[in-house]
């Protein structure tokens, strides 16, 4: 039932905005308030004196069932249990259908792109977290996704650790040094940055040698650019990363170079004495920004101009929504100026979705320096702290299932931790808070969904709602109705972390609620059976909206 419009009816025939009405922060203040400031010019009235005029006026009738002024609001309040079966019937016949755009989109989302030079670190793993949580809240409202990926396999930071292994590296292989492939490539790319100054001429003569198409140099890139991929995919995995097309720079940079040169023709770009070319953007506050080398050799934006393009071609998005640090701003700014001024069809599809670095305890993370957390590795760490505190609560499970529990707890951990925060905000990564069985963390509230769902297993009565409910019950329920609210809030913004707090906040809710009235054994069981039913399912399809998986049983 819609209760709002029935408050709406009432308020139009006193010719009163029903847009005004708000949502009260307690149950206690009524279930819908009108505060009456707006109105005071209009009836020459104090809005205390409007509530409570309006207050003697209106009768309520069912499902209203009291209206009353509390100074300058006019409090609406719904008759509880009407409120809590609606409620709680509307959530069990949509179960995971909630919440859904009314404009259906094709959408394409570009992550993690990762460079071939090195693994995944902890940076990437915001990346892939916030990218899948985006959507995760994209396809519940309905529309069709693509996500795609771009493989940065060329340019001067490639040829850096391909430099350094043809240097140092001999005959060495990731099988004969037994370490994962991708992990083996960050030793040469760190053994680069430590001899830079003296290998610096080299790697831009390997970077030419390879654009020129040397056999040598291709043969070896090849072969470290496997090596990086394989690696990727074995992490893509544990995250439950499914892409539907790669793209790789190597495929396409000439096309964008191809571009770059149609554009000079047309006035739109310039080029410098060394043959640089380069658009002025100073209009835009953007500066000078230069689009090819002078010796002929692209850069990122090369790429990116013609990857824009082939987006387009190939999916023609209503959305195209690249995500990345916040670092990478200006870089997108300059591309999706230069894409305007180059009359791209898709210019007004574009979004970035930033989000914010990731540091460690003792500082930020720098690749160059090997001071960083692998993806792989910290997932690692993770499950073997779940594991150990699983083991304190539950010694009897077998090695298969602590193995998969230990798992979804630690991802949750991870994803968890990434998203309940605002995706721009800068945040340090701490593994053992992160872990926490209470708190602000995953493993807490896949606890107390568990706990949820161990009070059903001990139902006794059939289901039936004529009860007196109480004010936690009242609390509870009104939460458990914002939750499509919450939803459609998140996907205008794509911000996960407000379902990321509302699934805290729930939580909470719910854990005050259980801590204070008993519901197996007590006269309203039945009832109460049916909030926690209610609750469960709420909470899963929260954390199911970050991609996070729940356990029956913890």
């Amino acid at each position: 039932m819609d209760f709002k419009a029935e408050i709406t009816k009432i308020l139009k025939k006193e010719k009163i905005d029903p847009n005004l009405l708000q949502r009260p922060p307690n149950p206690d203040m009524g279930d819908y308030a009108l505060p009456c400031f707006s109105l005071a010019k209009k009836l020459k009235k104090t809005p205390n004196k409007i509530a409570e005029d309006l207050a003697k006026k209106l009768k309520p009738k069912s499902p209203i069932s009291k209206i009353e002024a509390n100074g300058p609001y006019l409090n609406f309040f719904i008759d509880s249990n009407i409120l809590i079966s609606d409620t709680l019937a509307t959530i069990n016949k949509q179960k995971e259908k909630y919440g859904q755009a009314k404009k259906k989109s094709k959408v394409v989302i570009e992550f993690p792109s990762p460079n071939t030079n090195k693994p995944l670190h902890l940076g990437h793993v915001r990346n892939i977290i916030f990218g899948q949580a985006v959507v995760e809240i994209l396809r519940n409202q309905g529309n069709k996704v693509t996500i795609v990926n771009l493989n940065n396999d060329r340019g001067i930071h490639i040829c850096k650790s391909m430099l350094a292994y043809k240097l140092y590296g001999k005959s060495s292989t990731p099988a004969k040094e037994k370490i994962k492939s991708d992990h083996f490539l960050g030793k040469y790319y760190v053994l680069y940055s430590k001899n830079e100054k003296k290998l610096e001429d080299k790697a831009i003569k390997m970077l030419q040698a390879w654009e020129n198409g040397d056999k040598e140099t291709l043969a070896l890139w090849k072969k470290m650019n496997k090596w990086a991929l394989s690696g990727f995919e074995e992490t893509y995995n544990k995250f439950n990363l499914k892409i539907d097309k790669h793209y790789y720079e190597s495929e396409h940079y000439k096309e964008g170079k191809e571009i770059i040169y149609k554009a000079k023709e047309k006035g739109i770009l310039e080029q410098k004495e060394d043959g640089a070319y380069f658009i002025d953007l100073g209009d835009k506050g953007l500066g000078e920004k230069i689009l090819l080398r002078g010796d002929g050799t692209s850069i990122y934006i090369t790429q990116d101009i013609n990857l824009a393009h082939k987006k387009e071609k190939e999916f023609h998005p209503d959305k195209s929504i690249i995500v990345t640090a916040t670092e990478q701003n200006y870089h997108f700014k300059v591309l999706f100026e230069v894409l305007r001024r180059i009359a791209f069809k898709g210019a007004a599809s574009l979004i970035h979705l930033g989000y914010g670095m990731v540091n460690l305890e003792e500082g930020r993370m720098k690749s160059r320096e090997g001071n960083v957390v692998d993806a792989d590795n910290i997932v690692k760490d993770l499950e073997d702290l779940a594991l150990k505190e699983m083991e304190n609560r539950n010694s009897k499970l077998s090695a298969k299932e602590k193995k998969r529990r230990s798992n979804i707890i630690a991802m949750s951990a991870l994803r968890f931790y990434f998203l309940k925060k605002d995706r721009v905000k800068d945040l340090t990564f701490k593994p053992k808070e992160s872990i926490r069985f209470d708190g602000e963390t995953g493993p807490y509230l896949l606890y107390t969904y568990a706990r949820a769902k161990s009070i059903l297993r001990k139902r006794t009565k059939k289901n039936k709602l004529n009860f007196k409910p109480n004010e936690e019950e009242k609390s509870l329920v009104a939460m458990l109705r914002d939750f499509p609210d919450v939803v459609n809030k998140t996907y205008k913004g794509l911000s996960p972390h407000s379902i990321a707090r509302y699934s805290l906040d729930l939580a909470a809710s719910f854990n005050e609620y259980y801590h204070k009235h008993k519901v197996i054994g007590s006269k309203e069981e039945a009832a109460r059976l049916m909030i926690v039913e209610a609750f469960s399912q709420v909470l899963k399809n929260s954390l199911f909206l970050l991609h996070i998986e729940v356990l029956e049983e913890m």
